[in-house]
């Protein structure tokens, strides 16, 4: 079976002609790591779609789908709800990241690709039920773990969060819902100041949350020390039926936005490490999606080992 890649150009036309870090130029940055790299051509095109209002609610509310709406009919340069910059192509780039990632949810669980990297943007694990912030409108990670349980019937997803900010999104979405289990590792202290160590779940969620905040110019070490004696341990008790994976570049050496300091090869050995976990509990079931990620040459080459440890399964 074949790795599968969700990469549409639509999802260029968010802030396109605007100067912004999270800009255009990082999915034409994703697609030339992996064309250099020689790796386009062995990996199964993903169609993407746009996600109805039914699936965004699966983990946003009614209220906040129609603020995005009326902020954007009314030309509102960036979300009344937070720090999220919009344009006229936001919502067809956001509504198609989500409806693509699902799509990838589809083949991997129906035995159709093995696994799958969606080269998205905006990026999601920011966004909450009721709330956009930090380039993030939908989340698309949450999204694709509850309609993999809601379509499929899994019972338990793993969230892998190795982005250098912490998903509050994410971990707002299933705080206190046991059958997700997210992992981040984060610079702390650093935006948005969530993900402290003691956050850790509430109620049916409690113990389904595990945060490691590293402090600036942390790297290899003290990540992979978080997988060995955090995350391996938490994923063998969880045993997991997906793992999905937010793929942020932005805790790479030379960041933009960040003092992490992974080099490739350490990307390369975190991809392999958490397929491991997804081949011990999961069937192999894996589903990446793109994050952050800021140094475009550093995004293109992060990306690209990342993608070939994927098709190493």
């Amino acid at each position: 079976m074949a790795t599968g890649l969700l990469a549409d150009p639509i999802f260029r036309q968010h802030l396109a002609g605007r100067e912004h870090p999270e800009r255009p130029e990082r999915f034409d940055a994703v697609l030339r790591g992996l064309r250099e790299a020689g790796l386009l051509d062995r990996l199964a095109p993903l169609a993407s779609r746009p996600a109805t209002d039914d699936e965004l609610l699966l983990c946003h509310t009614p209220e906040y789908l129609a603020a995005v709406r009326r902020d954007l009919a009314s030309g509102r340069p960036y979300l009344s709800t937070g720090d999220t910059d919009i344009g006229p192509g936001s919502w067809d780039a956001a509504a198609h990241a989500v409806g693509g990632a699902l799509n990838a949810v589809d083949a991997v669980v129906e035995g159709k690709i093995r696994n799958a990297f969606c080269a998205v943007r905006p990026p999601g694990h920011h966004a909450s039920a009721a709330r956009g912030m930090g380039f993030c409108i939908f989340n698309t990670v949450a999204l694709a773990a509850r309609y993999a349980q809601r379509k499929h019937g899994l019972a338990r997803v793993l969230i892998v969060d190795w982005d250098v900010h912490h998903g509050n999104g994410t971990q707002d979405t299933f705080y206190s819902d046991g059958s997700v289990f997210y992992f981040s590792t984060h610079q702390w202290p650093l935006y948005p100041g969530t993900g402290r160590a003691d956050e850790t779940g509430a109620g049916p969620g409690e113990g389904s949350t595990l945060n490691v905040p590293l402090p600036a110019g942390s790297g290899r070490a003290e990540i992979f020390d978080a997988l060995r004696n955090g995350l391996i341990p938490a994923a063998n008790r969880f045993r997991p039926d997906l793992v999905l994976l937010s793929a942020g570049f932005d805790s790479g050496a030379g960041d933009l936005l960040g003092r992490f300091t992974l080099t490739d090869a350490d990307f390369t050995d975190l991809t392999r490490a958490v397929m491991e976990i997804a081949d011990r509990h999961a069937g192999g079931r894996i589903i990446s999606v793109l994050e952050g990620g800021y140094n475009l040459e550093l995004l293109a080459r992060a990306s690209a080992a990342h993608v070939q440890a994927l098709l190493a399964a």
